[in-house]
This record gives C-alpha cells, structure tokens and sequence, in this order.
C-alpha cells in the first residue's frame, strides 16, 4: 500500500514536472513550426527561380539556335522559311506567317507561311490601313489579335480550328536609309510575323514566350536588313559594272569612229581634195585670148563644176571634223536664173552620156533675184535694207517623157514607163532621204510620184525662196579664171622657195609662180627648204610654205626662218587648205606675212603676192 502511494506521489510529482516544462516548450515548438513553415515558402519560392532560371535559360537556349540558323544565310526567303521553322519546333505552333508590303505600299501581302495551301495561285491581301496592321506597325511589342481579326483568319492556314493569335512587327531596311553611314529619318518598310497557337490545349500567350518572339523578331528584322542591304548592294555592283562595261563599250566605239574619221578625212584630203585643187589651177592657166569661143566656154564648166565638187568635198571634210553632227545653214542671195543655167549644163551632160535629150522649161514670171538657205551658191547679190522682203514658193518637176514627131510637123509627148526603179526603194534610197533632209532644212518639201505600175515617175521639189530688189545690186562672181591679167610684170625675175610635200600640187604652183614671171626653187620637205636658204649665193625674197608637211610643218619652219634671220626678210606666205577661222592668228605668230587658201589660182596668188609686197614696201 505505501508502496502504492509512493507510485502515486512520484507520478504526480511528474506530471507536475511535465507540466511546468511544458509551460517553456510550447513557445519553442511554436517557433520551430513557424520556422518550418518558413522554410517551406522559401524553398518552394526558390524553385520558382529556379524554375524560371531554367525556363530563361532554355529560351535563351532556343534564341541562340535560332539566331545560329537564321545567320546561315544570307537569302531573304531562306531566312524567313527558316525562322518560321524554328518557331513552330520551340514554341509549338499551329501556323506562322510573314506579310510584307506592296510596292506601292498599298496592302499587305502573304508571302510566306508555314503550312503550304492546297491551291498554287492562292494570294492573301490585306489593306494596309487595317486597324490590326496599323496597331501592330505603331507597337514595338508583341500584339495579341482578336478573334474576328482580318489578319488572324487569314493567318491560320486554311484552317478554322486554331487558338490565340500573336503578331509582331519587323523593321527592314535598304540601301537608301543610310545617307552618310547613318540611318537617315524616313519611312520605315514593316514586315509582319503572325503566329498562331493551336486550339486542342486552350494554350494562352505566356510573358516567356512572347519574349522569345520579341528577340527572335529583332535578330529576325537585323537579318533581313542585312540580307536586303546586301541583295541591294550586289544589283548596283552588277548595274556598276553594266555601265562600266557600257561606257568601255562606247569609249571603244568613239576610239574607232576617231579613228575612222582621221581615215577619211586623210582619204578625202589625199584621194580628192589635193587632185582636186590641182585641176582647179591647172584650169586658171589654160584662159588667154587665143581661145576661140568653144574653148572659152568649156574652160569655164569646168571652172565652174571643178568650184563645185571643191565646195562639196570641203563641206564633207568640215561636218566629219564636227563632234556635234550638226550642218550649218546660211542665208546667202544669188541669181535664180542663173543657177539654173549652171544646173541646166550639167543635167545635159549626163543626159547626153545616158543617151537622153533635155529640155528646160522656165516660166517668165519666176524671179531672178532671190535668197536662199544655201552657202554654196557662186552670185552674191546686194540688196538695199530698206526694201521690206516677201518669201515665194517655187516648184521644180523633173520627169521623163518620150517626144515623138508628127507628120503634120506637131510633137507628141507621153510619159515613159518609168525610171525602171520602185518608188519605194527610191524613197528608203540614201540619196534620197539625203537630198530630202537637204531639202526640209531650207524649209522646202521634196518626193516623188509613181506611175500604175509602181515605178518613179516624177520627182517634185518644193523651195521656199526670198525675194531680191531688182535695183541697187551689185553682182560679184568668185571663181571666174576670164578676170585674170595677161601679164604681170611686177613680179618678173622674183626669186622664191615654194616648200610642199604634195609632187602634183607642187609642180601645180610652181608653173603659177613661173606663169607670173617668178624664178622659183622647189622642195618637198621643211628641212630642204631651210637648207635652201642657208646656201649665201641665193637670195630669195619670198619663202611659200604649205602649213601641213611631215616631219617639220609649215609653222616650225616659219619660226625658224625668223629666229636665225631676219624679221623682216624673206617674206613668207602660208598655203593651206584648212577652213579654219584661226589660222591667220596662227601664221601671224609665227612671223608669217600672207596665207593663200587652196585651192591655188593665178589670179589669187598674183592679188597675194602684190599685197605682200606694197606692205613690205611700205614698212621699209
């Protein structure tokens, strides 16, 4: 029993002991669940972190892979197809589409997209004032679509069943943004990436994802813009090395149409125009008065037909020295009648070689006096500048017709079947669009008129014409070999030294100058002419220079002359053929006293030399 009791004592004595220590364990345990508790949220946070750690790292991960992919090429589509392939792999999408704008800027365009349509001429347009298109060019971020937009239902690939729609713009640039290295202040082209989830998870657009889309857009949009830049860069490189290649081309082209106009001219010079001269003064010495009158008037057509085919050839010479291919016109008067005359001569001769006769018929009302855009007419009329000018039309018909002799004594005439030559070939001829161009620039008209059968027929010739004042004139006629003297006195027993390269136009004015009563030594070359007058015994007076020699031209030599002798003596007097408006200048500089233009006349190197030598006369 008091074993019993001591039990008992004990127990209570315990469990009062228990109590008071659990009166200080209560506030421990307390603190360490709280703790606990703690512990818990704080470990559950930081596997949030490390959840998003992950998640950032992996979209990281993807970003790389994608930036990796997209930088393989340099293509615009490749680039496009690629990243809309990566994009559907990471994020796992439904569809992606690119749109890029008109060129007019006037609509956007479906250009690529992940799932192909069944159709091959499928196209999708959308204005580019759509409220959507407009909110996401405006936005930098990523815009979600709604369910009823335009751009969303036309992004879902043909399907009706897809989920949320998200769309982000791409900037692209080109060459003509940058002005200077630096991206000018200009309209900016967008493209747009649509991309569109599917609808079997109810997915939503998480703030991850969208920031994948954003960075992948930028990478996306620097790629494209270098793609463009560089695709920019090689269509000018190839367009640069076209016009290089265009202007080697022409640079060649002119090198040989220079080339072939030094041919020509020097063709022209050597093969007609020296001959030429030399005929014309070969023809200034056959004129005397022992000539009967037959032979008076075949000297002077060929006086005068030499004169014209000299003009011709100039002309020729001087528009093929023009870079500018322009043909210069003057108004010049001359005598009507004249003229046709002189043209008369020249269609009987070729009428008489081709087994024709000709015939002129001139109505009595066709003025004289006129004035015509043509500045190689030979009659020059003076007309009094206060006598107002009228303007006639005059027409030409030249036509063949077969003249047959009646029994009665009457002529018959009808036309012939032709000239044996198609109108149109005679039109498309380059004789003929010649003359015609001829024609209109003197403000005249000129063609031709068919028979039945379609041969040439009639040419008809239409010029406008000014008319003269028959009083006050005073008519001036150049080339004209009957003016000359029959001797020349003043010049018997001058010693000269005529230099020209030329041997037919050499001997040619040497038998002038001797024609005048000249003693005259010859050479062929500048050098021969300077050895010439270093020899003491000849003293030579007057020194004739052709200005265009080999090797030593007729200004070098001039220059020489002056520089070792004399300023004043011997005289020198230049021969040229050149048209030139300076080369009076030239010849003065180098000390020269006169110029002759070739071609050579006896009556023009007498008037030269005589003009010489009274100044040089004078001046002593």
């Amino acid at each position: 029993m008091l074993f019993l009791t001591i039990a008992k004592f004990l127990t209570a004595l315990v469990s009062c002991a228990t109590a008071i220590t659990l009166l200080t364990l209560i506030p421990l345990l307390l603190k360490w669940k709280v703790r606990e508790l703690f512990l818990k949220q704080n470990v559950m946070e930081l596997g949030q972190e490390v959840g998003m750690m992950m998640k950032q790292k992996e979209a990281s991960w993807h970003v790389r892979m994608l930036t990796r992919e997209i930088r393989k090429s340099l293509d615009k589509h490749t680039i496009l197809y690629t990243t809309l392939v990566e994009l559907s792999q990471t994020l796992d999408l439904h569809n992606c589409a690119v749109w890029m704008p008109s060129e007019n800027r006037t609509e956007m365009n479906l250009t690529h997209e992940l799932k192909a349509r069944s159709s091959n001429n499928f196209h999708l347009s959308i204005p580019i004032n759509d409220p959507d298109v407009l909110k996401i060019t405006e936005s930098k971020g990523v815009c979600i679509l709604r369910p009823d937009s335009a751009l969303g239902l036309a992004s879902r690939g043909g399907s009706d069943d897809s989920g949320a729609v998200a769309a982000i713009r791409m900037p692209m640039l080109c060459v003509s943004n940058f002005k200077g290295g630096t991206p000018e202040f200009v309209d900016t082209c967008y493209t747009i990436l649509v991309l569109v989830l599917p609808s079997a998870d109810s997915r939503v657009w998480s703030i991850e994802e969208m920031e994948i889309v954003e960075v992948v857009a930028d990478q996306v949009a620097v790629a494209l813009s270098h793609a463009a830049v560089l695709e920019e860069s090689q269509l000018m490189r190839e367009k640069l090395g076209e016009q290089n290649r265009a202007l080697q081309q022409a640079k060649e082209n002119a090198m040989m149409a220079s080339q072939a106009r030094i041919s020509f001219q020097k063709v022209m010079s050597r093969g007609m125009r020296r001959p030429m001269y030399s005929i014309l003064g070969l023809l200034s010495m056959f004129h005397n008065d022992n000539m009967s009158f037959e032979q008076k008037i075949i000297v002077e057509t060929l006086v005068k037909t030499s004169n014209v085919l000299s003009t011709l050839i100039n002309d020729v010479m001087d528009i093929s020295a023009k870079d500018d291919g322009r043909f210069p016109i003057e108004m010049r008067p001359f005598r009507l009648h004249s003229m046709l005359k002189e043209a008369s001569c020249l269609f009987r001769c070729l009428s008489v070689y081709k087994g024709f006769g000709f015939g002129l018929d001139v109505q009595s009302s066709l003025p004289d006096q006129s004035g015509s855009q043509d500045k190689n007419e030979k009659m020059l009329v003076m007309r009094r500048p206060s006598v107002p000018d009228s303007y006639v039309y005059i027409k030409f018909e030249l036509e063949i017709k077969e003249v047959n002799s009646q029994s009665d004594g009457s002529n018959s005439t009808k036309l012939l079947p032709g000239w044996g030559q198609n109108s149109n070939e005679v039109k498309e001829g380059l004789s003929f669009n010649m003359c015609k161009k001829l024609v209109k620039m003197m403000q005249g008209n000129l063609w031709i008129s068919s028979n039945p059968q379609g041969f040439a027929q009639r040419m008809t010739l239409v010029l406008r014409f000014q008319i003269q004042p028959s009083f006050g004139r005073s008519i001036i006629t150049h080339g004209n070999s009957s003016e000359q003297s029959n001797s020349y006195p003043q010049f018997k027993g001058l010693r000269l030294v005529l230099a020209d390269d030329d041997d037919v136009n050499r001997t040619v004015t040497k038998r002038l100058l001797e024609m005048l009563g000249c003693e005259v030594i010859a050479v062929s070359s500048g050098f021969e002419c300077l050895s010439a007058l270093t020899v003491a015994e000849n003293s030579f007076r007057i020194v004739v220079l052709d200005l265009h020699m080999p090797e030593m031209d007729g200004f070098e030599v001039a220059m020489r002359i002056r520089k070792f002798r004399s300023h004043m003596w011997p005289l020198i007097i230049a021969l040229t053929a050149s048209a030139e408006d300076n080369v009076w200048e030239r010849c003065l500089q180098a000390g020269m006293n006169g110029l002759i233009r070739k071609p050579v006349l006896l009556r023009g190197m007498a008037d030269e030399l005589r003009r010489v030598l009274q100044q040089a006369g004078e001046r002593v």
